[in-house]
């Protein structure tokens, strides 16, 4: 018999033979602390069950799963022909979580299987009477988190160097990728952040949810970011500065979220490829490993894709009646000729095809026909913020923005000063 159960049985016995009133009302205080905890997870009563909490190994399979907790292969087709319409049970990866509901007796004989392809949502396989399988999620709950950083070296690092959930700095790189290039931010730009962070009971980190507003700093100039839905019923949103003004603009600084450039666009370039001679160098090139997405820098229609020469394999995207782009030397391409793309698809892959020695992107650009250094180019902003809008705009970021003023930082103080 279990501890708790001697202690409750020793305690009711004595409940009864005491005379004092006294006594009695002590002894059923501490029954009432003994009472085993009830443990709900899932959906269940945890005491009831012998509970088995593993991981899938590489290789296994859910009919190996049962098997070894004693569920016959007969059954177990059974199951899995009944689970097939919600989830093929062929899908559980490796390294997910599981947790086996078995029998309280002897036999330990399985009930439940639950299976966790992420920490909130879950698959249940309850084959206790009938077989039945259906997805639930865990509660999440949302806290508002502010953080601030500095460059040293690179935002990714400033986003570690605080200990700060690293999702953060690609959705920096989303929000600002149109007015700072990442790849030359300097030692001592700066940020200041409100965002959301997701948890589960409270104390399990799931995610990064919206980033509400941002306050950047880039060689001293600051620069505001809000969030604003301006179609709730389509669910459109995007960021803008204090002033209402879009941050996009119709072309993206790069092609890659994360990298470097090897090359800049010139003219007078000497390339050891051909003897060391001055060969114009049209393009601007990123170096990345092998096999990082590239992406479309604008809206537009692939009107090249294939194969030639040094260029290797290629991407052409026309954008309008005034700019194209192209990206060269991928490893693989993965649009085709005459597909539509938006800004921000994945056109192909960074490789080393055509005439290249180390793997990267070389980005041409072209407007009115004549190849020219985008870098150079005072591009278009995208559509601004409806009128009817402007003044719910103005409503919604003031006390937002009160709250990242606020927000005390060293970093910033010397920045703010200048402007």
């Amino acid at each position: 018999m279990a501890r708790s159960s001697l202690v409750i049985f020793f305690s009711i016995f004595l409940l009864i033979s005491c005379g004092s009133k006294e006594e009695k009302e002590e002894i059923a205080e501490i029954v009432e602390e003994v009472k085993p905890q009830i443990i709900e997870e899932f959906g269940y009563v945890l005491n009831d069950y012998k509970v088995v909490k593993d991981t899938i190994q590489s290789g296994e399979s859910f009919g190996e799963i049962l098997d070894r907790h004693h569920i016959d292969y007969p059954t177990i087709y059974k199951i899995a022909e009944a689970a097939k319409d919600t989830f093929d049970i062929r899908r559980l990866r490796a390294g997910k979580p599981y947790t086996i509901l078995a029998t309280r007796d002897s036999l330990e004989k399985a009930q439940v299987f639950i299976y966790q392809p992420n920490k909130v949502e879950y698959l249940i396989v309850d084959f206790r009477d009938s077989i039945q399988t259906k997805f639930g999620r865990k509660e999440v709950r949302v806290v508002e988190k502010t953080a601030t950083g500095v460059i040293e070296s690179s935002l990714s690092e400033a986003i570690e160097g605080q200990n700060l959930n690293y999702i953060l700095a690609h959705e920096m790189s989303d929000i600002y990728a149109w007015t700072i290039d990442f790849f030359h931010l300097q030692k001592g730009d700066s940020f200041k952040l409100i965002y959301e962070e997701k948890f589960i009971n409270d104390t399990i980190p799931v995610g990064i949810g919206n980033i509400k507003a941002a306050y950047f700093v880039h060689k001293d100039k600051p620069m505001y970011a809000f969030n604003f839905v301006t179609d709730s019923t389509k669910n459109l949103n995007d960021y803008y500065d204090e002033n209402a003004k879009t941050l996009r603009r119709q072309f993206l600084k790069a092609p890659l979220k994360f990298s470097r450039i090897s090359s800049r666009y010139n003219l007078r370039r000497r390339i050891k490829l051909y003897g060391n001679r001055v060969r114009a160098h049209k393009g601007t090139d990123f170096a990345a490993s092998v096999g990082t997405p590239i992406m479309s820098t604008a809206n537009g229609t692939v009107i090249e894709s294939r194969y030639r020469g040094g260029n290797g394999n290629y991407v052409k995207i026309r954008h309008n009646s005034v700019y194209t782009t192209q990206y060269l030397h991928m490893k693989k391409r993965a649009v085709r000729k005459g597909d539509y793309v938006k800004q921000g698809d994945v056109i192909g892959y960074v490789g080393m095809t055509g005439n290249t020695s180390g793997p990267h992107v070389c980005y041409r650009f072209w407007k009115n026909g004549k190849q020219v250094d985008p870098f150079r180019q005072k591009l278009p902003e995208a559509d601004p913020i409806r009128e009817d809008l402007k003044s719910d705009y103005f409503l919604h970021i003031a006390s937002i923005k009160e709250q990242l003023d606020a927000i005390p930082s060293q970093y910033l103080e010397t920045a703010i000063a200048k402007n």
